[in-house]
């Protein structure tokens, strides 16, 4: 009996077609990513953050993830042209290395690329501060320092020599971190999104390459233009965000979780600096290995179930921005340390769930307690739990929710005009699921807690320092009402605000001891003597693991009789 085609549901066959379209480009991906013969090439073009303004190869030895960029990787080919008026040149095909003594996001993404790989890859960089899309960039009208026909001009002449040399190669992905002087300029700030489309569709125009695949990097919002700024950034990715949703060959890469440089004064910068690079480019890294299905996880499963059903378990919640996500917190810095190694082990008594970056790296439902940052970091929910557990707690499970790139407005339940940076609703819906799970396995749950250690950036800005109290209480009197808990505790750790004159007529410290005072079920940890710092805001290891301890001494103090 023969079917007429007719008779079968449009939708079924668009259906079928779109199943075989996905195979058989998984299949081709596949195919491809086997392929270690044939050089991957891949461009890099921005601004001043792809550049690596104000980094430093002598500053890698301190992120010991990184060890080792600071050498040249001779099997990587590198061709570049950067900066504006004066320009440095590679003048051809070299190996690849820092250029100038700057570090750029080429130099880990090159090396995870390989590693995972094993396949030739080249890259072709041409980078310059200060320049725009709306201008500079501006394919069809190139005005400043006409970076379109330089950068093409680069590509096309770096890709002859390849077909000079003989050697086979396939254009693989085209990285573009720029956007912050566009939100300088009215007009080029209203049409980001449109120019942006307009840029890639004449890239593969012009480099004969209709599926090229772009990776677009968010403007960070760690730096101070983050904040001063938040309306014009927020303009900006809203572009973004645009083109890459429509764009099935364009993906947006979340960058406002990585290190930023500490600047002067109160400690806020412009630039990533030398690790926020590093881990811009093991962004671009991860998604485009994942992309082809090469990008290897190391399996954290929580097999044996640790608490017995029907029994009840205190869930404590921590939250914050840098510190708490363990942002200079590395592995490798513990390893060997007799006292804190330990803390490296997976805890398998304690079931350990987390959304950290603001989602960029999640939990696969309940983990083991251990470390899980990215970027081989960790949190100080390490000691914490070792801190709690020597006290005697038992049956506990531990919640993390942290976002560096945050500040305090965007927990608040009103949130800014940046409404995607808008954390509440996300955070709220964290803890209520993490109940809702625990609850399904079969347990008795007790929010014991939320530990939330102060935003570190809103320190160091006036109007969001001034702000900081009244925004902390309304996300503490918010979050009783949504989560159904009254009466829940919250514990506010904080750290030495910046002492600088920029900011120091706000006395900030005595203005939340008035607020939290005044709220019993509140109460305020004065993390004032953590080991000394070498950096303004941000924690490094031992002072991340000092922060873990110091959390779970004061939730025990608070309860003693």
């Amino acid at each position: 009996m023969h079917r007429n085609i007719s008779a079968i549901p449009l939708l079924s066959i668009l259906i079928f077609m779109s199943s075989f379209m996905s195979s058989f480009m998984t299949s081709l991906g596949a195919q491809e990513n086997r392929d270690n013969q044939t050089v991957r090439v891949f461009i890099f073009a921005g601004q001043s953050n792809m550049v690596g303004s104000d980094s430093n190869v002598e500053a890698i030895r301190q992120f010991p993830p990184f060890a080792g960029l600071e050498e040249a990787q001779p099997k990587v080919k590198f061709s570049y042209c950067l900066g504006r008026e004066t320009k440095t040149q590679s003048n051809g095909w070299v190996a690849l290395e820092p250029v100038n003594d700057i570090v750029g996001p080429e130099l880990s993404f090159a090396r995870q690329v390989t590693q995972e790989t094993g396949a030739p890859i080249a890259i072709i960089k041409c980078a310059a501060g200060g320049t725009h899309l709306g201008g500079d960039w501006n394919p069809d009208e190139p005005s400043g320092f006409e970076m379109y026909p330089l950068a093409l001009d680069l590509v096309r002449e770096s890709l002859a020599d390849l077909d000079q040399q003989g050697i086979d190669y396939r254009l693989e992905g085209f990285m573009w971190h720029q956007g912050e002087n566009d939100m300088f300029n009215e007009e080029y700030m209203a049409n980001y999104g449109d120019n942006l489309k307009n840029f890639l569709a004449r890239w593969r125009q012009d480099l004969k390459a209709p599926d090229l695949k772009f990776y677009i990097g968010e403007l960070c919002t760690k730096t101070i233009w983050g904040m001063d700024l938040r309306p014009r950034m927020y303009a900006i990715s809203k572009g973004q965000k645009a083109v890459t949703a429509s764009d099935p060959n364009a993906q947006y890469i979340p960058t406002s979780h990585v290190g930023v440089e500490i600047g002067g004064g109160a400690g806020l910068h412009y630039h990533y600096g030398t690790l926020g690079q590093l881990e811009h480019g093991a962004n671009y890294a991860d998604a485009y290995l994942e992309n082809q299905g090469a990008r290897s996880n190391v399996e954290r499963s929580l097999k044996n179930w640790p608490y017995k059903e029907g029994s009840k378990v205190k869930l404590f919640v921590l939250a914050g921005h840098r510190n708490v996500e363990g942002e200079r917190g590395f592995i490798q810095n513990v390893e060997h340390a007799s006292d804190d190694a330990e803390l490296l082990n997976n805890d398998l008594e304690v079931a350990f769930r987390y959304s950290l970056g603001g989602g960029v790296k999640k939990s696969f439902g309940w983990e083991p307690m251990g470390p899980a940052g990215y970027y081989d970091t960790f949190g100080p929910e390490l000691s914490f739990t070792r801190r709690l557990k020597l006290a005697g707690e038992e049956n506990l499970a531990v919640a993390k929710f942290t976002h560096s790139g945050s500040q305090i407005i965007d927990w608040t339940p009103e949130g800014s005009v940046a409404k995607s940076r808008n954390l509440y609703p996300d955070f709220i819906s964290f803890i209520l699921d993490s109940i809702q799970s625990l609850e399904e396995k079969g347990q008795e749950v007790e929010l014991t807690g939320i530990f939330y250690h102060l935003g570190e950036n809103d320190m160091s800005w006036g109007p969001f320092r001034e702000g900081a109290p009244d925004r902390l209480m309304a996300l503490i009197d918010q979050s009783r009402v949504d989560l159904r808990v009254p009466e829940l505790n919250w514990y506010v750790s904080q750290q030495p605000p910046p002492d600088d004159e920029s900011v120091n007529q706000i006395d900030v410290t005595a203005r939340l001891e008035e607020v939290i005072g005044s709220d019993k079920h509140t109460f305020h940890i004065k993390a004032f003597s953590l080991p000394p710092q070498k950096k303004k805001l941000v924690l490094d290891t031992a002072g991340i693991i000092a922060l873990g301890d110091l959390l779970a001494k004061s939730y025990a103090g608070q309860k003693s009789p």
